[in-house]
């Protein structure tokens, strides 16, 4: 028995198809914060609009999609955990030392 999964499966897991739940809930506390921004500090030059539109320009940026990873906050998240997470690979062989030392033969 062969069975054929297709390539987007986990997209409908997904709402519309491209964001979690924390995806909108991010999106939408930026546009939050933008709008009580642009309430409480009427924006009347353009350094005060650019501050009044910049959560909502960041987290639009977060959750932008992209090919081969889900977003660019996903991109930053693998890009941190590879730069200062160490990893650990075990090699196990036809020949494996164990943490003291000794040799020991790897039976199949």
């Amino acid at each position: 028995m062969q069975f054929l999964v297709p390539a987007n499966t986990k997209k409908s897991m997904l709402i519309f198809g491209l964001f979690t739940t924390f995806d909108l809930i991010l999106f939408g506390s930026g546009i939050g914060i933008t709008v009580l921004l642009l309430m409480i500090v009427s924006p009347s030059s353009l350094l005060t609009a650019i501050i009044d539109l910049l959560p909502a320009v960041i987290c639009g940026f977060l959750v932008l999609p992209v090919p081969n990873y889900h977003n660019i906050r996903v991109v930053i998240q693998e890009l941190y955990r590879f730069y200062t997470i160490r990893q650990k690979f075990i090699w196990k062989g036809w020949c494996v030392k164990d943490e003291y030392g000794e040799s020991q033969q790897v039976h199949k």
